[in-house]
């Protein structure tokens, strides 16, 4: 198997041993996995596509290396070459993974953009990152959203979509005719590689590099995590906009050889969703925790090609996890890591107790940190913190854009600030307690309040507010705003209403507001901060 040239046996001081992943100087995931998979086994099945339309695409990983060759040519004519920044807009297309690798094959950088996007969130996100294109579906609206951000950056940014029909430049159709055979350029492992922004809990998203081993690192996400295999089916319930994606959509599985499922669907449907795992024989299955409460809600079907199911994002309740077990007989595998990560920790073994994030993937070294830099007791609250195992910080973003400060801010003291706390118990398992940034995570997204609050106070009748999640059995969390209005609003169900709507149209779709309180002030700290822990004790 591939992966097995990425990783060797190395021996400790004490005598016992472990796996080390080791790569070449100029490791390219598109070139050192792609192609050369495809050249020992060009029909070794890769991607298996359908849509709620009854369109089916089988590629194999033959079909991966030679359409990604050809759109590279056709990028690399455009002007698209190493280092260039190109954004990605795909939403679930069956495109998403030629064009990955094609940019991966040529060093360009990967920007993925969920298509629920306003305007203003893609300008931002265009700006930020200093965007050189756009590949995007083809809808209307979303092209629309599109355009009208890119405007707005003032910058030359091309836009190519993936079919035909809005009168812009079509990358798939240039791609047919470029040749087939694609010279591989000079890339280095260290150069950048994706860019993820991050939920952009104080303020608008942070921008994240991950440099060209970052596939790597995810042998362990896909391998000891999801449980995937050579000759498998994995799938992963991710919009290909978001890291999770890459968690579970492609990197590790292809390493395991592993073929994976996408299902292209705009509504949820649970039941849809089974269908789509028993007609396809799914073998391994990863959805953020909403997925598995509607599917328990609907009642959970007989999946009988399942060997295993993981789950990651928020809190998912022991009665859910009783409820998926006695049907299908499989435990829920509980994982935790971040855009700035991959995997740090997981149930690899199925011992874990339900609600646990499980034990250290062995990339890491994870414990709980108190405030003075000491390591807390059994059972103590403080932060989750991460000392990588080797100099070169595998599987761990290299930096954020444009704020070398931040970066160095979080990497204090010779370990990763996780920003998020909890807690380990006697057996060694990690429990999570809260996001020290008050991230929201609602229906499996990671939600900043920051951004929403800028859109509430952009209302002439709000003066202040604050966001905090709040229990929702189906979303795990829903958006609540505290408001605190002017002098000249007086408070009603229909300002309520007014402002809800005010927001909403300007917000995408998962960071809609949901409840909204009015308040006379709003609890805040000696320096003047708000203090949301105060609203979420007492606000429901």
């Amino acid at each position: 198997m591939i992966l097995e040239e990425y990783l060797r046996i190395r021996t400790l001081s004490d005598g016992s041993t472990e796996e080390e992943i080791t790569y070449p100087g100029n490791f390219n995931f598109g070139w050192d996995v792609v192609s050369r998979i495809a050249s020992r086994t060009p029909e070794k099945r890769a991607l298996v596509w359908c849509n709620d339309e009854g369109d089916e695409r089988t590629f194999t990983f033959g079909d991966i290396d030679r359409e990604s060759s050809k759109l590279a040519n056709a990028l690399i004519a455009s002007g698209i070459g190493r280092g260039k920044r190109v954004a990605l807009t795909l939403k679930r297309h069956w495109s998403y993974w030629l064009i990955s690798v094609a940019l991966h094959k040529i060093g360009a950088v990967m920007i993925p953009m969920t298509n629920m996007l306003t305007p203003d969130d893609f300008a931002y996100r265009f700006s930020a990152s200093d965007a050189d294109a756009v590949i995007a579906a083809p809808e209307a609206s979303l092209i629309s959203h599109i355009r009208e951000g890119a405007v707005k950056t003032g910058n030359d940014i091309i836009l190519w979509t993936v079919e035909d029909g809005f009168g812009l430049r079509n990358i798939m159709k240039e791609a047919a005719d470029e040749p087939e055979y694609l010279q591989r350029p000079e890339t280095s492992a260290h150069d950048d590689m994706v860019i993820y922004f991050t939920s952009g809990t104080t303020g608008y998203p942070k921008a994240v590099i991950h440099d060209f081993t970052y596939p790597l690192a995810h042998i362990i996400t896909a391998r000891d995590w999801q449980k995937t295999r050579d000759g498998g089916l994995h799938f992963t319930v991710a919009e290909t906009g978001w890291a999770k994606a890459s968690w579970g959509k492609i990197y590790g599985q292809w390493l395991t050889e592993s073929a994976v499922m996408a299902y292209d669907f705009d509504t949820f449907d649970p039941l849809k969703l089974a269908s789509v795992i028993n007609r396809f024989s799914v073998t391994s299955f990863c959805a953020p925790p909403t997925v598995y409460r509607y599917l328990a809600k609907k009642g959970i079907p007989e999946l009988p090609s399942l060997e295993s199911a993981s789950t990651a994002g928020e809190y998912l309740s022991p009665e859910v996890f009783r409820l998926f077990y006695e049907k299908t007989g499989l435990k829920l595998r509980e994982g935790y890591g971040q855009s700035e990560t991959v995997l740090l920790t997981a149930d690899f073994s199925g011992d874990a107790e339900p609600g646990s994030m499980g034990r250290p993937s062995p990339l890491f070294s994870v414990f709980i940190q108190r405030e003075d830099g000491t390591e807390a007791a059994t059972g103590e609250i403080g932060e989750i913190v991460v000392r990588p195992k080797e100099d070169h910080s595998l599987g761990i973003f290299t930096s954020y854009l444009d704020n070398p400060e931040l970066y160095s801010n979080v990497w204090r003291g010779s370990v990763y600030h996780t920003g998020d706390t909890g807690w380990k118990d006697e057996k060694g398992l990690f429990w999570f307690h809260g996001r020290a940034d008050d991230v929201i995570k609602s229906g499996g997204f990671r939600i900043g309040p920051g951004e929403i609050e800028n859109i509430l106070l952009e209302h002439p009748a709000v003066i202040e507010c604050s966001v905090i999640g709040i229990p929702d059995r189906l979303r795990g969390q829903a958006i609540k705003a505290f408001v605190v209005l002017s002098d000249k609003a007086e408070a009603s169900d229909k300002l309520r209403n007014e402002i809800r709507e005010f927001c909403n149209t300007r917000l995408a779709e998962y960071k809609w507001i949901r409840h909204i309180e009015f308040s006379e002030e709003l609890p805040k700290t000696i320096s003047g901060k708000i203090r949301r822990s105060e609203l979420r004790n007492n606000g429901f």
